[in-house]
């Protein structure tokens, strides 16, 4: 697999982003699906802007900081999915592509993570 650039990780977070946004919308109306919707289009849009911080870090440490704020994020995202499918305002074939893309952007980040801490240490 070929190693991923910053901006192409960047693009990933900005399309995981106007997706959550695309999914908030399509939200029914009602106090839940409202409470869920605020949740999640904050999570769901924040890593892409943390990473875009991250990017400008001014530190090794402020680096790895910006990028455990996204896994952050990410991983609070990912639990509102998961509600959200339990109430099955949408279908697997709706919420799975996004869901499969949200575990892939926590992957990232934790390998992420790992890496630059080893290397920090070093």
């Amino acid at each position: 697999m070929k190693k991923m650039t910053p901006q192409h990780l960047e693009d990933r977070l900005i399309e995981f982003a106007s997706r959550i946004l695309d999914l908030v919308e399509a939200l029914p109306k009602g106090a839940i699906a409202k409470h869920l919707g605020g949740q999640i289009m904050r999570s769901g849009t924040s890593p892409a802007l943390n990473y875009g911080e991250a990017r400008g870090a001014e530190s090794p440490s402020d680096f790895i900081h910006k990028l455990r704020l996204c896994l952050k994020e990410l991983r609070e995202t990912f639990i509102c999915l998961k509600i959200i499918h339990k109430r099955n305002w949408f279908t697997d074939e709706q919420l799975n592509p996004i869901m499969k893309e949200n575990d892939e952007l926590i992957a990232i980040f934790v390998s992420s993570i790992r890496t630059k801490g080893k290397r920090k240490k070093s």
